[in-house]
């Protein structure tokens, strides 16, 4: 079996406060994968799922289900990100929500991006460097609506699973009650959790609890036009 990154229901085997790593990833990707850029190109990629199925889709469901270990969720927020370059940078908010353990390490984020003047938003979830990766994470609204989120790439202590959200899904979060993340750990056995979706909509549709302005890194707000060396 190649590429396997095991999950929210197991300990890490390392003393290493991942919590914090995921949370310094996070901030840096919220601000660059809003846009497809050169800059993007230093967050190497995992480079590690197979090019054809290890496994099939029922023999991955014949190896069973369980739950993760029990998680604690935040409520859903929202917060936003402003380049501060000039007066044409456009806004990149996210509505997220983050589970933990009862150690207080934060073990899974989902995130919906959006960038200002953008029709398209980004589905995105991290989580430790320990699933395995060939069927990519599924969502589930209240056991309807879904979508696969296959994984984009794997950092030293996350791997981050991102698509672009068709809009009934976005639609199916502000009316749903729960939502179900669903993984496949190394053991290729699924491992379930389920996320509360009762302030999603609240956050989803209001004013961003915090806006952040800095200095993003170059020019990824604005066409190159063959500029760059």
């Amino acid at each position: 079996m190649r590429g396997p990154c095991a999950i929210p229901g197991e300990r890490p085997s390392t003393t290493v406060d991942r919590g914090q790593s995921i949370a310094a990833i996070a901030i840096i990707l919220c601000t660059l994968i809003a846009a497809t850029s050169a800059r993007c190109q230093q967050l190497v990629p995992f480079g590690d799922v197979p090019a054809t199925s290890d496994f099939s889709e029922a023999e991955i469901a014949a190896r069973g289900r369980q739950p993760a270990r029990d998680l604690t969720y935040s409520d859903w927020s929202k917060m936003c990100f402003k380049g501060v370059q000039g007066a044409d940078t456009k806004m990149v908010c996210r509505t997220t929500i983050t589970g933990k353990w009862d150690t207080g390490q934060v073990v899974v984020r989902i995130d919906l991006i959006e960038r200002e003047d953008a029709s398209a938003k980004r589905l995105q979830i991290l989580i430790p460097a320990a699933f395995f990766l060939q069927p990519g994470l599924k969502l589930t609204v209240d056991k309807g609506n879904s979508t696969d989120v296959p994984y984009t790439l794997c950092l030293a202590n996350a791997c981050v699973a991102a698509t672009v959200s068709d809009p009934n899904f976005v639609s199916a979060l502000e009316s749903g009650r729960t939502l179900s993340l669903e993984g496949v750990n190394a053991n290729v056995v699924t491992v379930t959790s389920s996320l509360p979706l009762d302030t999603f909509a609240k956050a989803y549709q209001g004013p961003p609890a915090r806006i952040f302005e800095q200095k993003l890194e170059g020019k990824w707000e604005q066409p190159d036009n063959g500029n760059s060396k």
